[in-house]
């Protein structure tokens, strides 16, 4: 019998409908440095000539690992035929050099006997997939283990937070069997990074120049280079933001990038978290066990109740942004209204400054707060009337309606409402003279507003927003990992991230 296998962290999974093009994406992906791909036979009209394939690609690529599978269309996969037929088709992609095959375990109960002849030849990974849910994982383990393999492979769909740390759980469950487990869809794909960490053998990744085979996959160089998979320990620290939705955040590639440049053994992950699962969010977090996390919209004002501890400055913003875990207690803080004193604090001498604020939302609150106990003189405008007076006689601000600027002057405008944000980029709150000196616009999407445009034109000293986004991240790395942060690395990502986005 050959010995196990060793392979890398990361599979790209190709699915493709005919022979040439998956051996052209193959030798594609192999050339761009990949030494591990998934043959899915299933995707392809001639499933056998597939197979064929093998031979000649390896003998091309002698260094990549291979999985050959041929799921059927009962079990979710594209293959039509028999049983007799899916097996035969995985037996000449043994003989033509397939390192492994991947059988679903649909096929092994219905046929354990015919797994027999490939013991020995090619190690035979078992597979169980849930398109649905994530079912009780001592069902499905105890299910699996009855028929003999060399790895137990337990894909699950994420309905809820909690279920990306039921699956993790399932590779340490089992820590003399090798295991691949990993839950499917946005909400699952924090396990496609921290399946390894959890004693996985492998995640999985879609190719360069074509689609995944599975919901949520993501390119291994977005694995790789972002989350730093193949460096992770089992001792990683594990950070993240939580936000509905959460994909178009750039705080990961902001707070990765932090980690590598402070060669941490640390990952920050995107947790997608609706309202309604919050509470299931904690249940998660504990058991990961999660270091600290961010809080965007629109959970930073209900986290408050789960949290054990909350800064008086936050409380009173009636906000949180950052949390993170001491003593076994859940702590919260706001960095948002650091990231609004820092930047005006190097251009002003914000005690008695006046500050004219514009909005009446959860960002104008958070900096009339911080900027009030700095010292500044608050005003508040806004397109809602009434919401600014609530708002001003909570802060100590002055409320005043925007007809009346034309007369008026202030040392800063803040901008806090999400006017020209993209991809509204040509609004703007100002249609003649912005009636302040230096101009803050907390909006950091795109990186120049039109506010700030018009703000230049007109001489002012202008604040962009990417400037609050690095200050809060700042501190907030700071309070996660009591190191100083490194803030030109930050910033440098938070402009590719925003660049790639739009590029």
């Amino acid at each position: 019998m050959p010995p196990t296998r060793s392979f890398p962290r990361i599979c790209i999974a190709l699915g493709l409908p005919d022979v040439s093009t998956l051996l052209d994406q193959a030798r594609r992906e192999a050339e761009a440095g990949e030494t591990f791909l998934e043959f899915r036979l299933d995707y392809l009209n001639d499933p056998c000539q597939g197979a064929e394939g093998i031979a000649g690609f390896l003998n091309r690529f002698p260094d990549c690992n291979l999985i050959a599978t041929c799921r059927r269309h009962q079990n979710r996969g594209k293959f039509n035929g028999s049983i007799e037929q899916q097996l035969s088709v995985l037996d000449v992609a043994v003989r033509h050099g397939a390192h492994a095959i991947d059988v679903e375990i649909e096929t092994a109960e219905v046929a354990p006997e015919r797994l027999s002849p490939f013991r020995g030849r090619t190690q035979v990974i078992l597979s169980y997939h849930n398109f649905e849910a994530t079912p009780p994982m001592d069902t499905v383990l105890n299910r699996m283990l009855r028929i003999p393999a060399d790895a137990y492979k337990v894909v699950t769909t994420a309905r809820k937070p909690s279920d990306n740390v039921r699956v993790l759980a399932a590779a340490k469950a089992l820590p003399r069997h090798r295991m691949v487990v990993l839950a499917m869809g946005e909400l699952g794909f924090p396990t496609r990074v921290l399946s390894p960490v959890f004693g996985g053998v492998y995640s999985y990744a879609a190719p360069i120049y074509s689609e995944g085979t599975a919901a949520g996959q993501v390119s291994a160089r977005y694995l790789r280079h972002l989350y730093r998979i193949e460096k992770l320990t089992r001792a990683a620290k594990i950070y993240g933001v939580i936000a509905e939705p959460v994909r178009h955040s750039i705080s990961p590639a902001v707070h990765n990038r932090a980690f590598q440049s402070r060669r941490m053994d640390a990952v920050y992950l995107p947790f997608l978290v609706a309202p309604a699962h919050l509470r299931d969010f904690f249940s998660m977090a504990e058991k990961l066990p999660l270091a600290g996390f961010s809080v965007t919209l629109p959970h930073k004002q209900k986290i408050i109740r789960y949290l054990d501890a909350v800064d008086p400055l936050a409380r009173r913003i009636g906000a949180v942004n950052t949390v993170w875990r001491k003593g076994g207690k859940w702590r919260g803080v706001n960095t948002d209204a650091v990231g609004v004193t820092q930047p005006l604090s190097r251009i002003l001498r914000l005690p008695k400054a006046t500050v004219l604020i514009v909005g009446n939302g959860g960002a104008a609150r958070s900096a009339a707060c911080a900027l009030a106990d700095a010292g500044a003189k608050i005003c508040l405008v806004g397109r809602n009337a009434d919401r600014v007076r609530a708002l001003a006689k909570v802060c100590g601000a002055e409320a005043v309606l925007r007809e009346h600027l034309h007369d008026r002057r202030f040392d800063a405008v803040v901008h806090a409402t999400p006017l020209g944000m993209y991809p509204h980029v040509n609004e703007c709150f100002f249609n003649g003279t912005i009636p302040g000196e230096v101009v803050f616009d907390m909006v950091y999407n795109p990186l120049e507003t039109e506010l700030l445009k018009r703000a230049r034109q007109q001489g002012k000293t202008v604040v962009p927003g990417l400037d609050m986004f690095i200050e809060q991240a700042v501190r907030q790395f700071e309070i996660w990992t009591g190191e100083s942060a490194p803030r030109a690395a930050m910033l440098k990502a938070a402009g590719e991230a925003l660049e790639q986005r739009h590029g």
